[in-house]
């Protein structure tokens, strides 16, 4: 019988030095996925995914830039989403965290392979041109992974102190698991830094971020507008969920009002990948989460919200080890150890 599975795709900031020849390494024959984002970029006189990929040595300059990590990230995770057992998951739902929204989309047939190439090509380029500000991470659980309401509390604090601060731009831009991911402009991230207690990791500013999902991003709404049609939107094969944890289910949504959401909500309001997450694991009720490459920084978040959910009683970051031992409720296709049992 098959198991049901909920598939999330990851966001910007997955394809780090550790990926260099993912899709070499794991896709070398998948050239169907990898020649239709190549020929996209192609066509752009812009550097294809698979000269990136095979780059002698990474480069943050190059392959963490808007422009080319979109592109990249998104062959990597729909090569894996191709390479899926369908013999053995069958794939109740899907969402993602930020960017990962463009590669539901793709994922859940709402547009198609070389349609979701081009959006994700587009948007990439319009935040590496006009992307302001920047974004920095901190954490509000503890080391068992569990939510710790005095930060909770003190983030609440800060976000009060930033509006009425004239001289700052602060919001949430991603509630990311046991993580709160700030928008903030320049002055606001400097703020931030000083305000922020620090420990060993945190608070962590990103690099080659933009303010993603916050007002300072308005301006980018029409440009995306211009550069995305309406008409590339279908009606869908499988249930989207996105980051306002609102259900897009096939052939039950026009297309004007998820191109008005993608391209609206979507970059100017903050984006609850949290509660994505809990929202698909309690309406779909799958046995196993599949964590899409590239990258394994997604699978913690993706706990830790099930973990504030007490989704099938999990109720800790050791409960979760424990759990994995014997039959993984995650499995994290970034991870050699774990990917192979998402195929065939």
């Amino acid at each position: 019988m098959k198991k049901r599975a909920l598939v999330v795709c990851p966001g910007r900031g997955t394809y780090n030095a550790a990926e260099l020849g993912y899709l070499k390494t794991h896709h070398a024959a998948r050239q169907d996925v990898i020649a239709t984002v190549d020929a996209i970029r192609t066509e752009l006189g812009q550097v294809t995914v698979s000269q990136l990929d095979n780059a002698a040595k990474y480069a943050p300059s190059v392959h963490m830039t808007g422009d080319n990590a979109s592109a990249l990230i998104y062959a990597c995770a729909m090569a894996d989403f191709a390479a899926i057992d369908r013999e053995r998951y069958e794939i109740v739902a899907v969402t993602g965290n930020s960017m990962g929204w463009y590669l539901a989309l793709a994922c859940a047939g709402i547009v198609d392979l070389a349609e979701g190439a081009r959006l994700v090509n587009n948007m990439g380029g319009i935040m590496h041109q006009h992307g302001t500000g920047g974004q920095i991470v901190w954490s509000v659980v503890d080391d068992n992974w569990n939510m710790r309401p005095d930060k909770i509390l003190f983030v609440n604090y800060l976000l009060a102190e930033a509006r009425i601060n004239s001289e700052i731009r602060v919001d949430i831009s991603i509630r990311l698991g046991g993580m709160i991911v700030f928008a903030a402009d320049e002055a606001g991230l400097k703020w931030l830094t000083e305000r922020l207690p620090k420990d060993d990791r945190f608070p962590l500013k990103l690099m080659h971020h933009a303010a993603f999902h916050s007002p300072l991003l308005n301006h980018v709404v029409p440009m995306a507008r211009a550069s995305n049609l309406v008409g590339d939107f279908a009606a869908g094969d499988i249930p989207a969920i996105d980051g306002q944890g609102r259900i897009w289910s096939p052939r039950a949504f026009s297309r004007e009002a998820i191109y008005d959401y993608t391209f609206g909500a979507q970059l100017t309001e903050s984006y609850d990948f949290t509660r994505a997450v809990q929202v698909a694991a309690a309406e779909f009720a799958p046995e196993t989460i599949i964590v899409l490459g590239p990258g394994t920084t997604l699978g913690a978040p993706t706990v830790q919200a099930l973990i504030a959910s007490g989704w099938r009683g999990l109720s800790s970051k050791a409960d979760f080890q424990a759990r994995q031992q014997n039959d993984p409720i995650l499995i994290s296709m970034g991870m050699a150890e774990q990917r192979a049992l998402a195929l065939s």
